[in-house]
Formats: C-alpha cells, structure tokens, sequence
C-alpha cells in the first residue's frame, strides 16, 4: 500500500519543486520568491514524512519538523524585513 503511494507521489513532488525553482528564480517579486521557496520547504518536509512512513524511521520525522519550522522562520523574517522596509 505505501509502496504504491510513494511511487504515485515521488514525481508529483518533483514537478511541484521543479516549478516552485523556476518560480523563485524568475519571481517578479521579493514575496513570490519567499513563497516558492518556502513552498519548497513545506513540501519537502511532506515528502520526508512520508519517507519516514515508507522506511519506518521516526529520524526523518524529526528532520521534517526541523525543515517546517526553518521555513516558518523564514517566513517571519522576512516578513519584519519588509515592514522595517516599508516604514522608512
């Protein structure tokens, strides 16, 4: 069962990370870019959750929640950068 599921969703992530590089890279925006590539980190830590399912190790588990919340930071600082942008 999980073996199918990995097969069905290994190039599905892999097309949604190929278009969030091409986003990032071509982002007309500071905001479009943060997105695509905190896009990449969600799916990613996804992907190793899933993993950890297929391999039942608890390891991956503890990496995918390390990525998440890295990507969560990202998010709040550039965020702050971009008020501190915006008020002066």
């Amino acid at each position: 069962m999980i073996e199918s599921v990995v097969k069905l969703i290994v190039p599905i992530f892999s097309l949604a990370i190929i278009m969030y590089l091409i986003r990032a890279v071509k982002g007309p925006t500071i905001p479009d870019i943060v997105l695509a590539i905190d896009c990449i980190g969600y799916d990613l830590a996804a992907f190793m959750g899933i993993l950890s399912l297929y391999f039942k190790s608890p390891y991956l588990i503890s990496g995918a929640i390390v990525l998440a919340l890295w990507s969560y930071l990202l998010d709040i600082y550039v965020s702050r950068y971009l008020l501190r942008e915006v008020r002066v």
